[in-house]
């Protein structure tokens, strides 16, 4: 039998990866991470239950564009043009095929 995966999309491990990644890097404290995240959590939580899925990762990258514009990491209007970018070329990419940008 073949062991169910530890991430439910791709995208959530890439995500979980790149919060590695940058933590590694010095970019930002684990427990500042983990004290952000949490608060995230909490107030996610009140308006719907997590279940490790879709929700606790929107919530995830909700808390990491958010330290990463507070800590100047990276600017709320690139994030913001990145992920529209993503969301078009999601969009415009037929069943099955990867996502790519332009």
């Amino acid at each position: 039998m073949r062991p169910e995966p530890v991430f439910e999309a791709p995208w959530h491990a890439q995500l979980f990866a790149l919060t590695v990644h940058l933590n590694e890097a010095g970019h930002f404290a684990w427990s500042d991470w983990a004290e952000r995240f949490g608060a995230t959590l909490k107030r996610h939580g009140l308006e719907k239950e997590l279940n490790g899925g879709d929700d606790y990762f929107m919530a995830w990258l909700a808390t990491l564009e958010t330290l990463l514009t507070e800590t100047g990491a990276a600017e709320a209007t690139a994030l913001r043009d990145m992920r529209a970018a993503w969301e078009a070329a999601y969009l415009r990419t037929p069943h099955g095929a990867p996502v790519t940008l332009d």
